[in-house]
């Protein structure tokens, strides 16, 4: 995305929101703009959101229709990748046993699946092994290691995990195991003991791919995989090639869920994998989405916010196997079966989640240091398998990176959640390398770690010191950015799937934010779990649904509850609403500014 020029003057006026924000135009180049809606004659909505983006007119035909023939990269770029296809390659003809150890969350189980599925696709002999988060923690340790190796396995791929595991792979290398590690985390100038290490993130990679989240690079390694076995002359009649196209389902899912910006090589993963989802080819993800009641195409937000919490809920709160499990299943009711369980795990989850998040928020606003350059919460007891998602809300509620600490037995296990400019990743990294860590690692915007509990306060004063200047810098320029403007009547469904066009969305393409603006609420009320739904109305008395998630309560909330008599610019999202075969517009409220009653006369 282009940089939003600070200089630029705020959007409608509004200097100071109702949540202290200025209203930033995302839009630095009007002619851009210009330029874009004469030259592929469409909308200047549209055009405004594309050139806000940094799409020049010569890049917006593969910016709106992403091709992966276009995108893909030689697999080869990537550090040791040929390498690890040659090691497999290896392996799959010699009838080895090939483990996959993977992570617990939709990285993870997406990246294991994808390994799995090949495997069985050209013959392979595969099998996998997923921690327990509370009792083994993240990543490989030796004794599951050393298990895969009494049970058969010659070789073990590390899948989202393994770049820090520096003892649990020096145990595996001295029982003669093969590792192979795929990751994307931060690594550190020392690697582990392996066979290959493929991760973009490596120092001393410079393929340029490190935005990719592991299911990307695991799927480059198949890529890389597929052709060694090629070239081995390993297909034929009783061996077709597999189709890899066919799971970018799964790639869309891990890439969309694991929040890595979705521009260049995982847009167009995106993009085409949400194609192969709706086809709806494999019976896990099928059955997923009819138990989650998903009856349209789906989208990335039905995979990042439905598909994918149901997914982790096995990690989280129930079976850490289940994921991949269902990801696998060739058995219709097998799936259907895990994906019934999953979705009670996941209400169990969002109980847990309501009590752990509001214990937190309590420990925090009874601190009073809600100023702090990071948001620390601990407690004893605390579930490990919701401390990421509070640590999201606490993020979201205070502006700031958020660490929530789950203590148990004199051993903390905790998930960090940044804001743009901050690296909470490095953060962690440093901390680790300055042993005050047990493990940890992670990317700039997420991360976790273990900590002894008598070091927590040792570790909040360096994780403080650490951050402060760049949580400073971004204090200091915080703003909205807001890329159009439009009125109650102005926001039709014409106008959302005309947005539509722009996604996938997600981090590094954010969902268009507009305004509108000069809107009368006619009714605003509290409804579910601290909702505030309201009911617009434009100059002309048209009528616009809108609904701020978890505003109730926070200066939002009051003022949409309490502004029945002045218009106001509202900010958020323009989404279609789907109830009862019935389709209309409705606003996603983020934010909120009185307007001048001039600008309406």
């Amino acid at each position: 995305m282009a940089a939003e020029a600070t200089h630029a003057p705020s959007f409608l006026g509004v200097e100071r929101s109702v949540s202290g924000k200025r209203w930033q135009p995302r839009l630095s180049d009007e002619r851009a703009a210009m330029a874009l809606a004469q030259q592929l004659e469409i909308s200047e909505i549209l055009a405004r959101i594309m050139a806000a983006r940094g799409i020049a007119a010569e890049d917006a035909e593969a910016f709106l229709n992403p091709a992966l023939r276009d995108a893909l990269p030689d697999p080869s770029q990537l550090r040791d990748m040929d390498k690890a296809a040659q090691r497999i390659a290896e392996a799959i003809q010699a009838s080895e046993k090939i483990a996959v150890f993977g992570d617990y969350d939709v990285d993870g189980a997406t990246s294991g699946a994808l390994i799995l599925r090949f495997l069985e696709a050209v013959g392979g002999k595969g099998s996998y092994y997923i921690p327990d988060r509370i009792s083994e923690g993240y990543g490989p340790n030796a004794p599951a290691l050393l298990l895969l190796a009494e049970q058969g396995a010659s070789l073990v791929v590390t899948v989202d995990c393994g770049i820090s595991a520096f003892e649990a792979l020096e145990t595996a290398a001295e029982a003669g195991l093969s590792v192979i590690v795929v990751d994307h985390h931060i690594a550190e100038a020392r690697l582990p003991m392996a066979t290959a290490i493929v991760n973009p993130n490596r120092l001393d990679d410079d393929s340029g791919l490190g935005q990719l989240a592991a299911v990307g690079v695991t799927f480059l390694l198949l890529v890389a995989l597929n052709r060694a076995l090629r070239q081995a002359g390993h297909y034929g009649d009783t061996c077709p090639e597999p189709d890899l196209l066919g799971l970018l389902d799964l790639v869309a899912l891990g890439t969309i869920c694991d929040v890595v910006p979705l521009t260049g090589l995982n847009r167009a993963l995106t993009v085409q994998g949400l194609k192969v989802m709706a086809a709806r080819g494999n019976l896990g993800l099928t059955a997923l989405a009819d138990s989650a009641g998903i009856n349209e195409t789906p989208n990335a937000y039905h995979a990042g916010y439905i598909l994918g919490p149901r997914v982790n809920a096995g990690g989280r709160v129930g079976e850490s196997s289940l994921g991949i499990n269902l990801l696998t299943t060739a058995d219709n009711d097998t799936a259907h079966a895990i994906a019934r369980h999953l979705d009670e795990l996941n209400k169990e989850r969002q109980a847990i989640e309501a009590d752990v998040l509001e214990a937190a928020t309590r420990q925090v606003e009874e601190r009073g240091e809600t100023p702090a350059p990071v948001v620390i919460a601990a407690g004893q007891g605390w579930h490990p398998g919701v401390v990421g998602i509070v640590a999201s809300r606490l993020k979201e509620r205070y502006s700031n990176p958020a660490i929530v600490i789950a203590v148990d037995k004199g051993v903390g296990k905790a998930s960090c959640r940044s804001i743009p400019g901050v690296d909470i990743g490095a953060a962690i990294t440093a901390a680790r390398q300055a042993d005050l860590l047990l493990s940890g690692g992670g990317h700039a915007m997420a991360a976790g770690f273990s900590v002894a509990e008598d070091k927590l306060e040792q570790l909040g004063i360096f994780l403080m010191e650490r951050v402060a200047p760049a949580v400073a810098a971004a204090r200091q320029s915080a703003s909205l950015g807001i890329d159009a403007a439009v009125t109650v009547e102005g926001a039709t469904l014409e106008l959302i799937e005309e947005l539509v066009q722009v996604g996938p969305f997600g981090s590094g393409n954010s969902e268009p934010r507009m305004v509108v603006s000069g809107a009368r609420i006619v009714r605003a009320n509290v409804v579910g779990k601290g909702h505030v739904r309201c009911i617009l109305a434009g100059a002309t008395g048209k009528r616009l649904t809108a609904i701020a998630f978890r505003a109730a309560g926070e200066e939002l909330g009051h003022m949409l509850l309490s502004a029945s008599e002045g218009p106001l610019h509202l900010a958020g999202n323009l989404r279609i609403n789907r109830w009862q075969d019935r389709d209309d517009p409705q606003l996603i409220i983020q934010d909120a500014a009185p307007a001048e009653r001039d600008d309406f006369a």
